[in-house]
């Protein structure tokens, strides 16, 4: 027997037919022992929002303070009250405005592709955002509020109508802009804001149009945009993933 057919039978001896079924009942099991394994260092949603938490840069909300502290002052060193009752509202518009850059940072950074990859989709860290923000944002404006009726004598209707109104307002805008399928530059909502800080202020300051409107219709008027607040953030939550499936279908097309 040559050395060549020595090496033939080698060959045939040493070759090994696996056993399909038990080929796939490894990789079944392998698996299911990782999903077991990374199921267990998964956060649970007390720790996602506490991630998120340190996600966030809180400069937005020192310059929302810093916006209201400086509105405190100036107000309650102008001379005639009614200027400064009137002219709380655009700190408001401001105020909310100021919540744009971190709200949706991540279409700036065109993040957006790897939080729809994480665990946790979209929906939830839209929802975890507003939530901090709302949190925050409520009991900065409440601090601001308390400093106003006890220097400047604000009543709470005057509150209502003059600083959470406008502010409520602003708020729809720019969940309306912002949160549809299609990608809206955060300057437009900016600007959107802008233009109804400007509307307000006239109609602050047109005694006529202010002086026609009673108390229960700014009440009902402040309820329905509250409405309409919750729904258009409703929709931020439910179609917050739409831009960038729009905008991927669309780099498909290209």
């Amino acid at each position: 027997m040559n050395l060549e057919k020595m090496l033939e039978l080698y060959r045939e001896d040493m070759k090994l037919t696996p056993n399909e079924e038990r080929v796939a009942r490894t990789v079944r099991l392998s698996g299911e022992i990782f999903l077991e394994r990374e199921q267990e260092r998964m956060l649970n949603y007390a720790e996602f929002l506490k991630t998120q938490f340190f996600v966030l840069r809180k400069r937005w909300w020192l310059y929302q303070c810093l916006l209201l502290a400086a509105a405190y002052l100036v107000l309650g060193y102008m001379q005639e009250e009614v200027y400064a009752h009137r002219s709380v509202g655009v700190a408001g518009v401001l105020f909310v405005v100021l919540i744009i850059p971190e709200m949706w940072k991540n279409r700036t950074n065109c993040s957006m592709e790897v939080e729809a990859a994480a665990y946790y989709p979209l929906r939830q860290i839209y929802a975890a955002r507003m939530l901090m923000f709302g949190v925050a944002d409520f009991c900065i404006a409440a601090v601001f509020c308390a400093g106003l009726r006890g220097r400047l004598h604000f009543t709470m209707a005057d509150l209502l109508v003059q600083f959470l109104f406008p502010m409520v307002v602003t708020a729809c805008i720019c969940f309306g802009i912002l949160c549809n399928k299609y990608a809206v530059s955060e300057m437009v909502s900016v600007g959107a804001c802008l233009v109804w800080s400007g509307v307000w202020w006239m109609i602050a300051m047109s005694e006529q149009i202010y002086r026609a409107v009673w108390l229960p219709a700014w009440v009902c008027l402040f309820l329905a945009v509250v409405l309409l607040l919750a729904a258009v953030s409703y929709n931020a939550v439910k179609n917050c993933g739409k831009c960038l499936e729009v905008g991927l279908a669309a780099a498909g097309r290209e």
